[in-house]
């Protein structure tokens, strides 16, 4: 059976040759609908793009680089996961690079590697510094996860700020009044962090609740043990709140295991509530309540738009009216996810 071709999605979707190529080029002005017809199209005749002809005539290697500071933190993971599977929609390979958060392989992966190996790069910095992006000019295209830093570069990236403040507020609609914040920065540098901070002093100046530095509970990183310590040392101090906003999943576990260890129930005596939906939170005891950002739309935006800009850089000849122009900052949505950690249970005025 032949390879189906261009001509035939679009005969098959009853719209023109280059309606497909727009399509499959994630071209902005393309509606809804003609994208899902077409779409339908190509699944059903199961076209796939002629990888060598495009990247013969393009010159692209079809390679683009995701760039994140840590692997086994499992938001990364899966945002990781969605990311290859909407390249592989597009008939990219990503090669996924690990960080650690380090400012020189963050600037390394901004200079693509110091070589032509990959087409763009999808990069969640967590140590550049303005400068650095500021000296970043050439090639190749950069799309930035996160909100680290926004000003000249294309940013993919959750209202962070609106997320903390839902979330604190829904805190407060329980009736919990001592409520800490465990990662908070309020260091007036810019970060996801600061960003989420600032949603959560928003809340409670809405409440009419005065804001404390000690309720904020810094952590050296993000994960589990950190959590946990943090939330260990505050109830060694006599410190009981009655609700935890947690700035991400796994500061959430380990503050659950904390609280634990304390004899405090979750969530009669402790709501809590933490960030990212991983996967985890779904099965802890009790399950969490988190932000869920939308990863799936995460991954789709910056692909897109990744590419978007990989086809400016090479195609010849003046700007196009779809080109994308200047930076974009594209906010994608985000959900509260209620479950037990939050649910089900009134305070407990702080007997415990």
């Amino acid at each position: 059976m032949a390879r189906p071709r261009i001509k035939d999605v679009a005969r098959h979707a009853g719209v023109s040759e280059k309606t497909v190529s727009n399509v499959l080029n994630d071209y902005v002005h393309v509606s809804d609908r003609t994208r899902r017809v077409v779409q339908e199209a190509i699944d059903h005749l199961g076209y796939r793009i002629n990888l060598a002809g495009r990247h013969l005539r393009s010159g692209r290697t079809g390679i683009i680089a995701l760039v994140v500071p840590e692997l086994d933190v499992p938001y990364f993971a899966e945002l990781a996961r969605h990311v290859v599977r909407e390249a592989e929609r597009r008939s990219l390979t990503v090669l996924i690079h690990q960080s650690g958060a380090d400012r020189e392989r963050e600037k390394a992966a901004l200079a693509g590697f110091g070589s032509d190996f990959v087409d763009g790069v999808i990069l969640s910095p967590l140590a550049l510094a303005p400068e650095d992006l500021h000296a970043h000019s050439g090639p190749p295209p950069t799309v930035l996860l996160g909100e680290l830093l926004t000003d000249g570069a294309d940013h993919v990236a959750i209202d962070n700020e609106r997320a903390a403040r839902e979330a604190t507020e829904h805190l407060l609609a329980l009736g919990r009044r001592h409520i800490l914040t465990v990662g908070g920065r309020d260091d007036g540098c810019v970060g996801t962090a600061q960003a989420r901070t600032r949603g959560y002093r928003i809340a409670l100046a809405g409440a009419g609740i005065p804001y404390d530095p000690a309720s904020l509970l810094p952590v050296e990183a993000f994960h589990m043990s950190d959590g946990a310590a943090a939330v260990h040392r505050v109830l060694a101090e006599g410190v009981r709140p009655d609700a935890l906003l947690c700035l991400n999943d796994q500061l959430a576990l380990g503050a659950l295991r904390a609280l634990h260890a304390y004899g405090a129930r979750v969530p009669e005596d402790v709501a809590v509530i933490g960030f990212d939906d991983v996967e985890g939170g779904r099965f802890s005891v009790p399950s969490l309540s988190t932000v869920a950002p939308d990863k799936e739309a995460v991954a789709r935006v910056a692909v897109g738009l990744l590419l978007h800009r990989i086809d400016e850089a090479t195609r010849p000849g003046p700007p196009r009216p779809d080109d994308v122009g200047s930076p974009q900052d594209r906010v994608v949505a985000h959900r509260l996810v209620l479950r037990e950690s939050t649910e089900g249970a009134a305070g407990s005025d702080g007997a415990w």
